[in-house]
């Protein structure tokens, strides 16, 4: 990546997260916390508005704004890439939303419209939403909202039990989707085929995140366990 791409990402992340330390900068781009202290000299010397609070971090001023977005083509080509996947293997909401990601850029970015060729690139449907067009979107939904669902599932052996569980998050393994979850009935975390959930209801109840039942706890847990299946 070039230094200008470097120190335009540099400011970005101090943008959404200040103040932010350079110990967070340097793990955040990957470089050493030295090279963070150049970046910030240089951005300083080309007049962006960065500076100090010890203890705390690096912040910038809160009236500075970046210039119009400039996107390269590698850029471009991640995008369409990504939007591709999304139609193709979510649910039934997100692909028009990509759509209409698609139409702002155009608009916002005219002198880009040329470079866009969605046609480059083909990602195979592998989310069977003709088979199972209920599940994604709903899930989605749930987890943004931590609302208790009541789902009838089927695993691998065909056997059907009813769960109620506190859904966490999506993962895509390539072919197949799975929801990470907490079990009410095992009182533990467990990982759900979207596929294999045969129906699903909201319970309109919501649950809470805490330190023993979130995301970041499931997801070490599944780096220990080895990310099996349910």
């Amino acid at each position: 990546m070039r230094k200008s791409d470097r120190l335009f990402q540099l400011t970005n992340i101090l943008r959404l997260r200040q103040p932010i330390t350079a110990q967070a900068l340097a793990d955040e781009l990957e470089v050493s916390v030295r090279t963070i202290y150049r970046y910030i000299d240089d951005l300083s010397v080309s007049g962006v508005p960065v500076y100090g609070e010890p203890g705390f971090g690096y912040r910038l001023d809160e009236n500075f704004e970046l210039p119009p977005l400039n996107l390269n083509v590698d850029e471009l080509d991640a995008l369409l890439i990504g939007m591709k996947m999304v139609s193709g293997w979510t649910g039934l909401e997100l692909p028009s939303a990509a759509k209409s990601l698609l139409q702002k850029i155009e608009a916002v970015l005219p002198q880009y419209k040329k470079q866009l060729n969605p046609d480059l690139f083909h990602v195979p449907n592998m989310y069977f939403r003709d088979k199972y067009p209920n599940n994604w979107d709903p899930l989605r939904h749930a987890i943004k909202q931590c609302k208790v669902l009541h789902i009838a599932y089927e695993d691998e052996k065909g056997q059907r039990t009813d769960r109620e569980i506190y859904p966490l998050g999506l993962f895509y393994w390539g072919g197949k989707w799975t929801l990470g979850a907490w079990c009410v009935l095992r009182q533990a975390f467990r990982n759900f085929r979207t596929d294999r959930i045969q129906s699903l209801n909201d319970s309109e109840a919501r649950f809470e995140l805490t330190d023993k039942i979130n995301l970041e706890t499931y997801i070490q847990q599944q780096m220990q366990a080895g990310g099996c299946e349910t």
